[in-house]
């Protein structure tokens, strides 16, 4: 390993431990209260129409879930070296949030100081969705984490190793991606007043990063039953892409079929492989 790679590494590896560290995890904390009063400030000024565009009244809500799930995408940059299938696991993870997050939207065009009628009833349905969907998501992944059973496919220690560097390669890539799509919003938001979601963007990318690792991972095994679980994780990627553009009740759909379908495939996988040799 020539010496700039061996820096990288030794960088990436630095980034990734001060990410997962308390003191991080306050500073995000901390964030996430700045713009949720960022939010409810913005609120204010819209509602008494001291600004000019109209948003709904917990955007302050909205604002802040999306702060925690930028937080929550740079987390699953960095678990894509480790495991391909907790890498996985954190995609529903996130959205599960972006499906509450997507609820409280929906609950901000009620009219909750009118008076109801059978239309602002039949308004309820897509928030109540997503909120419900996001309850099986969340059981899902709890189901997932505990079904797995982390089997080296490599065979050796040095070639877990170079695994591991050309995962973390591909990550450090991802991460530069992503950080560069945060710049880019936040300058379209200055300049034209109008807020770009990058979820579906970096979605889109994670799709062909889970492919090059499916590739990179051809490299030391070559088995049918690892082939064909890699490849399921990355068409399970790109059915939550497309739950994040489907209209309401089918992202839903879209979101806990994904959701399904990675758990049958790992038991499935279990099943057919009985070793117990763990990462």
């Amino acid at each position: 390993m020539n010496i700039f790679l061996q820096n990288w590494i030794s960088f990436y590896d630095k980034t990734e431990e001060k990410w997962h560290s308390l003191k991080t995890a306050k500073v995000i904390s901390n964030f996430v209260i700045l713009f949720f009063f960022i939010g409810i400030v913005t609120t204010l000024l819209s509602h008494y129409q001291i600004l000019n565009f109209k948003i709904g009244r917990f955007f302050a809500i909205e604002l802040a879930f999306s702060v925690l799930l930028i937080s929550e995408i740079l987390s699953l940059v960095f678990t894509l070296t480790h495991s391909v299938a907790d890498s996985v696991g954190k995609q529903f993870e996130i959205i599960s949030l972006i499906l509450l997050r997507d609820a409280f939207k929906e609950m901000g065009h009620l009219p909750l100081e009118n008076t109801w009628n059978t239309d602002t009833l039949m308004e309820l349905f897509p928030m109540l969705t997503d909120a419900v969907g996001a309850v099986f998501i969340f059981l899902i992944i709890g189901l997932f984490y505990k079904a797995q059973r982390h089997i080296r496919i490599t065979n050796s220690p040095e070639e877990q190793l170079r695994f591991i560097i050309l995962k973390k390669i591909v990550a450090s890539i991802l991460l530069i991606i992503f950080l560069l799509l945060c710049l880019y919003a936040l300058i379209d938001l200055f300049w034209e007043n109008q807020f770009q979601s990058i979820f579906n963007l970096f979605y889109t990318i994670l799709i062909f990063t889970d492919i090059l690792i499916l590739i990179i991972s051809l490299r030391y095994s070559n088995l049918y039953i690892h082939l064909f679980r890699y490849s399921s994780f990355a068409l399970a990627t790109v059915i939550i892409r497309l739950s994040l553009s489907a209209p309401n009740y089918y992202n839903v759909l879209l979101s806990i079929s994904a959701g399904l379908f990675v758990l049958l495939v790992t038991n499935v996988y279990n099943m057919l492989n009985k070793s117990e040799v763990h990462t």
